[in-house]
């Protein structure tokens, strides 16, 4: 009965933070861009496929810059978002920088990670915003 429980407010959790999420991408195109950018190069690495990232880091880089660049919805212009926002664009210079001098697969790898992980942290800010 007690994993029953856990396992209900498990998935309570995933459905409000997946609500969450596709509530920040519809009232922030942007965002949804680089979502779009990040889906189709971090997924395919996991596998070990790196041909993705490689071909559209330069894409990447003008998605995150477009970030602030482009309109931000009133409630997520914030001090914590203003700033991950950068930290986002510079960590997806650094990874373009290490795909045009052909650094090895294990530090693109690292740096899309590092990456991605920036993302998630932009969209987790935003969806403490909307509490």
């Amino acid at each position: 009965m007690k994993t029953m429980k856990t396992l209900i407010i498990l998935m309570f959790f995933f459905v409000a933070h997946s609500t969450s999420a596709q509530s920040t991408f519809e009232k922030w195109p942007a965002i949804k861009n680089f979502h779009h950018v990040i889906s189709q190069t971090f997924h395919p690495s996991e596998e070990g496929n790196l041909k993705p990232i490689k071909e559209r880091s330069g894409e990447m880089v003008t998605k995150a810059k477009a970030l602030s660049t482009e309109a931000i919805p009133e409630e997520f212009k914030n001090e914590k978002i203003l700033g991950s926002i950068e930290k986002l664009k510079e960590k997806s210079i650094s990874l373009d920088k290490l795909v045009k001098e052909k650094a090895s697969d294990a530090d693109i790898k690292k740096s899309l990670e590092v990456v991605h992980d920036e993302f998630h942290n932009i969209v987790g800010l935003c969806s403490e915003t909307n509490h």
